[in-house]
């Protein structure tokens, strides 16, 4: 007699994940459908010898939709979305891995599932130029930040020694990409007619190197440039006025001034003087270094 014994196969094993934890740094300018981790390092194996379906998921608020995997059976990891430093600098995946779809009409309780840890940390890149400060940041994700003019004043025929007050501030930029904050440098650019002027390469101060004999403005072109990458530069407008020297202060011309107004008036109506109610009242400064002004 022939008995012919067929053994079937159970499913009673799970799958398994060769590394069920895993780390990786990813740059911020890694460009999109770069894969992160590669499929043979993502799956998973199963005694049963089952195929396996794959779902990946986020942890990390506001991180969903950054990352994904190739397919429900492939799942190498890849970038789907462009990274932002500001936004997010890590984020944590879980990779679950199935013998069975999540759609498969068997019980719940026939399905085995391994599950694998991702952690992404985004890494800053050199992505922005120098910001010239103070600045004003344009949008809410703060990639762009604006800065308005320098403007300082110098005396005619006379030579300061010392760095140039300027305003709002001292010239002065940083590298917005702080995790790297590259060194910077600045130069004159442009405007310097007969090089009067020079700046400091590493502290951005402007000094006089001779006198000015005209009275014409300056609009200096200051470029700052990082020390690692000269294509990463801003440039700022610094306007210098040249004026005369002032030796006194002004004053005014009386040391108290009476005046009076009428009941019921409107808004901006005149102040007249006290005791003479057809002359409007005049307050008058005079200045000794201006004596025809």
């Amino acid at each position: 007699l022939e008995i012919v014994v067929t053994v079937l196969n159970e499913n009673d094993n799970s799958p398994v994940f060769a590394q069920p934890n895993l780390s990786r740094d990813v740059p911020e300018d890694t460009k999109v459908d770069t894969a992160i981790v590669a499929r043979e390092e993502l799956s998973a194996s199963d005694a049963d010898l089952d195929t396996i379906y794959y779902e990946l998921t986020t942890t990390v608020q506001d991180t969903d939709g950054y990352f994904a995997i190739r397919g429900v059976n492939n799942p190498e990891l890849y970038l789907q979305k462009a990274l932002d430093y500001d936004k997010f600098n890590s984020t944590t995946l879980l990779l679950y891995a199935r013998d069975m779809p999540v759609t498969s009409p068997e019980p719940s309780n026939t399905t085995h599932t391994a599950t694998a840890t991702i952690t992404i940390n985004i890494k800053q890149s050199d992505t922005r130029a120098p910001w010239f400060l103070p600045c004003t940041r344009l949008h809410s994700d703060n990639s762009v930040c604006i800065s308005g003019p320098y403007s300082g004043r110098v005396n005619i025929s006379e030579m300061s020694t010392q760095p140039l007050l300027l305003e709002p501030g001292p010239l002065y930029a940083v590298d917005p990409d702080y995790t790297i904050s590259d060194r910077i440098m600045y130069s004159i650019v442009g405007g310097n007619t007969d090089e009067v002027f020079s700046v400091d390469a590493d502290t951005g101060n402007l000094t006089m190197k001779k006198i000015v004999t005209s009275p014409d403005s300056f609009l200096l072109q200051v470029m700052a440039t990082q020390v690692s990458n000269i294509r990463k530069y801003s440039v700022a407008t610094v306007e210098i006025k040249v004026i005369n020297k002032s030796n006194f202060p002004p004053y005014f011309e009386k040391g108290v001034y009476n005046g009076m107004v009428f009941v019921g008036l409107p808004q901006r109506s005149f102040v007249y003087q006290a005791g003479d109610p057809s002359t409007p009242l005049v307050i008058t400064a005079l200045d000794q270094d201006f004596p025809d002004v």
